[in-house]
This record gives C-alpha cells, sequence and structure tokens, in this order.
C-alpha cells in the first residue's frame, strides 16, 4: 500500500510542477511537456543501467557501442542526450534547445523511435528558464527503474489526461478511455495470440492493456503483432513513446491520417481489434466521396453526418476469418432508423453481432453519458445444450446474441466519477464466456436487469433494435404491494412524526417560560 501511495505521489507532484507553467502554456499542452522531459529521463536511468551491467560483465570497452544496449531493448544515448548532461545544464538560458537537441539525438540513433519524438518542441514554447527547470528538478527525483513493469510513464500519461478532463468539465478535454473499460474489453475478447489492432489508437492504450492481459494470463508477448492508425500527429508520436517505451513493437502506418480516407492497414485483417472510435463523428467523408468504398460492400453507405457505423463496417471489414472486435459506441447506435437501420439489420442477419453491453453512466471524464459496448465475431461456436430428458443437442450460437446491462455497477471515483471494479470486470467477463461455452445452461442463466440471451427471431419482431432493455426482463417490484396496508404505515408514520414535533415544541416553549420569557407564535 505505501509503494501505491509513492505512486500517486509522483504523479500528483508531476502535475502540481506542471500547473505552474500556466499562463506560459495551455493545461491541454502539459502532459507533452511533461512526457518528453520523463522520457529523456527514463531513457537515460535504463541506460545509465546497462552501462553498469556492461562493465560487470567485463566489457568496459564497450561501453559506447549502441549494439551491446540494442540488444537488451535499451535506447543508446550519446553524451549530449543523457539526463545528467541535461541537470549539468539546467538553469543555462539555452536549455530548451538542449533538450530538443537530446531528443533529436535519442530518435536518431534508435530507429524505433523513428517518428515519436517531438521536433524543437521546447524551444517554440519559449518557456522562462527558471519554470522548465523547476520540472527538470521535479522529474530528476524519480528513479523509473524502480518499476521493473516500466508501467510509470502510462500512469503519468493516463492521469495527466484525467486531470486535464476533470478540470475542463465535460465535453471538453482529449478524448481519454478509463483504464477500467480497456480492462473489461480486453477480459471479454482475450487477445493472446495473433494480430491486434486498433484504428483510432490514441496514446496506444488499448495494446498496452492487451499486452498486460497476455502477462496476467501467463502468454507470450511473441505471439501478438500491433497495428493501429492515429490522425492527430502529437497523440500518434505518444502512442510510438508509449509503446517503445514498454518494449512493444508496433505498426502504426506511415502518418497521422483519417483511416477512412487514408487506411494505412488497407489490405490487412486482424484476429482482435479494440477500439474506443469518436462518438457521432460529423463530417468524416465527403458528400460524394467514399460511397463506392469496399468496406460497405454488402452495406448501405453510412451517412455523412454520423460515423459511427463507418466505424463498424471498416472493423467489421478488417476482421479475420476467426477475427473478434471489441469496441465501444454511443447508444443512439443501438435504436436509430433510416440508413443506420438497415446497416444494423444487416449486421444482425449476418450473424456479426455476438453481444451488446451497456455501461454505467459516468465512466467517461467529457462525458456523463452511458455508453454501449459492442462484440462482434465471425467465428461463433456451436454449443451443447442438454434438453430435459437429459439429451445432448447442439445449437448454433451464430443465431444469439448476448444482451448485459450493467448500468447499476460500478464504485465512485473522484466523486463525480464510476469506475467498473476487478471485481466488476471478472463477474462481466464470466458471464459472457460461460454463455460461450458448451454446455452453457449449467453455468449461465438469463437473469432478470441484468443479462438475457436473444435469438433473431426475437430481435427481428423488435424491428432489429439492439437496447438491451427491450429483452432484458424487468421485475416490477411494485406488483406485490398491498397499496391499502402500504398507505395505513405511511400515515401512521406521519402520524407519529406529528405528534414528536408537538411534544418538542411544548418542551421548547416551557423552557423559554422557565427562563422568563413567552415564546410567541
Amino acid at each position: 500500500m505505501a509503494k501505491q501511495k509513492k505512486q500517486i505521489a509522483i504523479e500528483e507532484s508531476l502535475w502540481n510542477t506542471a500547473d505552474k507553467l500556466r499562463g506560459s502554456v495551455e493545461p491541454a499542452e502539459y502532459k507533452y511537456v511533461v512526457l518528453g522531459l520523463f522520457f529523456l529521463k527514463y531513457a537515460s536511468d535504463v541506460f545509465e543501467q546497462r552501462q553498469k551491467e556492461i562493465i560487470a560483465e567485463g566489457h568496459k570497452e564497450y561501453l559506447d557501442i549502441s549494439a551491446f544496449y540494442t540488444m537488451k531493448n535499451v535506447f543508446y544515448l550519446v553524451p549530449e542526450a543523457r539526463w545528467s548532461y541535461l541537470m549539468k545544464n539546467a538553469k543555462q538560458s539555452d536549455i530548451a534547445l538542449k533538450v530538443d537537441n537530446a531528443l533529436h539525438l535519442i530518435e536518431k540513433n534508435n530507429e524505433s523511435l523513428k517518428g515519436a519524438l517531438p521536433d524543437g518542441y521546447y524551444t517554440r514554447l519559449s518557456l522562462e528558464t527558471t519554470k522548465l527547470a523547476s520540472l527538470l528538478d521535479e522529474i530528476d527525483k524519480i528513479d523509473t527503474t524502480k518499476d521493473p513493469s516500466h508501467d510509470i510513464i502510462g500512469r503519468v500519461y493516463e492521469y495527466f489526461l484525467q486531470k486535464f478532463a476533470i478540470q475542463e468539465g465535460r465535453g471538453k478535454g482529449e478524448y481519454y478511455t478509463p483504464k477500467c473499460i480497456v480492462n473489461l474489453i480486453a477480459e471479454m475478447i482475450q487477445p493472446f495470440k495473433g494480430r491486434i489492432y486498433d484504428p483510432c489508437c490514441g496514446s496506444g492504450g488499448m495494446f498496452v492493456q492487451s499486452m498486460k492481459f497476455i502477462d496476467n494470463h501467463k502468454g507470450s508477448r511473441k505471439e501478438i503483432s500491433v497495428y493501429g492508425q492515429e490522425s492527430i500527429t502529437a497523440t500518434l508520436r505518444l502512442a510510438k513513446m508509449n509503446l517503445a517505451i514498454r518494449g512493444i513493437s508496433a505498426n502504426l502506418g506511415e502518418k497521422a491520417v483519417s483511416t477512412f480516407t487514408d487506411d494505412q492497414h488497407k489490405n490487412d485483417k486482424f484476429d482482435y481489434i479494440m477500439a474506443n472510435p469518436p462518438f457521432n463523428q460529423k463530417d468524416w467523408r465527403g458528400v460524394n466521396e467514399l460511397t463506392d468504398d469496399l468496406r460497405w460492400s454488402g452495406y448501405a453507405v453510412p451517412p455523412v453526418g454520423n460515423a459511427n457505423y463507418a466505424w463498424v463496417l471498416h472493423m467489421a471489414s478488417k476482421l479475420s476469418q476467426n477475427g473478434v472486435a471489441g469496441f465501444l459506441l454511443a447508444n443512439g447506435a443501438l435504436s436509430s432508423m433510416d440508413i443506420e437501420y438497415q446497416i444494423r439489420r444487416q449486421l444482425i442477419l449476418n450473424r456479426l453481432v455476438e453481444a451488446i453491453i451497456i455501461l454505467p453512466r459516468d465512466l467517461f471524464y467529457n462525458t456523463d453519458s452511458s455508453v454501449t459496448f459492442w462484440i462482434l465475431n465471425r467465428n461463433k461456436k456451436t454449443r451443447a445444450v442438454e434438453n430435459i430428458d437429459g439429451i445432448v443437442q447442439y445449437r448454433d450460437r451464430v443465431d444469439e446474441i448476448l444482451f448485459m446491462d450493467l448500468r447499476r455497477w460500478g464504485a465512485e471515483y473522484e466523486k463525480k466519477f464510476t469506475q467498473l471494479t476487478p471485481e466488476d470486470i471478472e463477474k462481466a467477463s464470466t458471464i459472457f464466456h460461460n454463455w460461450q461455452r458448451k454446455g452453457f445452461e449449467k453455468n449461465y442463466h438469463n437473469v432478470p436487469e441484468l443479462c438475457y440471451s436473444a435469438f433473431i427471431d426475437e430481435i427481428e419482431k423488435k424491428n432489429y433494435s439492439l437496447v438491451p432493455s427491450k429483452y432484458i426482463q424487468f421485475v416490477d417490484r411494485d406488483s406485490d404491494i398491498d397499496f391499502d396496508k402500504e398507505m395505513e404505515r405511511i400515515q401512521a408514520e406521519f402520524a407519529e412524526i406529528l405528534r414528536e414535533e408537538t411534544e418538542s415544541q411544548k418542551e421548547i416553549k416551557n423552557a423559554f417560560k422557565g427562563l422568563g420569557y413567552e415564546l410567541k407564535a
């Protein structure tokens, strides 16, 4: 517990130090200012640690040979790129230039960081030397090698996004997917082996949690290949830096660009897709553009005014023969009409939709809306069903969709937000995987106000709506109430309350009389 407190203190301390930049730098920029410096500190700490290993191995003559660092997944740093050099010059007026040069030299000497680090960023900021030096001093206190999972960079990044989103309020701030939601997606689709893809990868959080899922379940990272795309240049750089620090190799495309207009993985298929695309994105294509795109082949063309189903069809088109996708959408996509209705109906008839899970409100920092977690699966399994006579039969599960309602789940976080607990995530994933398994009826049961397995013909009768409340049974808790008796109970309680109030008033009047005063009404 003490270790956790220390980690939180580091993050808070960095935020408080960065917050002193207010007036010089917008809060939305804090993460970029801090994480570039933090990366330099991390790279130097690991570099120095590797230097000590080389000396201990009796190879002091190899200290300046880059291959002896890269072979251990350590970035090689020339003297001017090392943290010790920056700290010696922290109070110099050209420290911003020296920081930019250090980042340039690291990227130049390490191929895996190509395009990941900012170019001339600190010089352009025109920060006061004292403010930049203060930030360097704060980061200098942190020994990043004490965290063997190299997770502190990710925690700082997440903390800054979270703090900024909370500070700016609803509807503002950079879009951030809380870790508990990413964990839920990973536990549901279980990305153990194959190619994983995120078409709007942000800072790479989906990939990081996928690797943690593999580590926690004793899998092998070598059996997963990572692919992604991001349209914002600064965010793409953060993703590359985030993944490089964690030793995760990834193909994030050649540039930051829209997945719709310039798909960086046009001919690729993937075994797992995890995504949190922008909700209700408008003007994602021109009126007459992408109308004959192969991604919507067999479906209606998604409307210009809302990209929700464009994202769905893009991901569906990317699934391998046995691929599964887990992603978030705004709730409106569950029952929208017109073109979106046509697309949703066809997805259902094509047996691609496997599960629809509605999540609690207040999970996100920039919206208080409840959102929906979708699962698409190209390889739904057949499962065994034991009927009442003890005879085992087989039913094709492609004709069913699981609905879950988790809106009442979660714990309060930061007073005004909600997060799914590890217990919530385990329970939800257990329900889903029990539903998937053969012999599922011994382990899975429809539960009122929680889950329901619906057949396609039931969904057809509901006009292909995917709103969970249309299928999950609602318990009418008022149906068994005797209203006459209940009203008698309530009347008796109120009568007792009024009697006690009258007695209290008498006692107060008597108290004033005892003091020689008359209490007037």
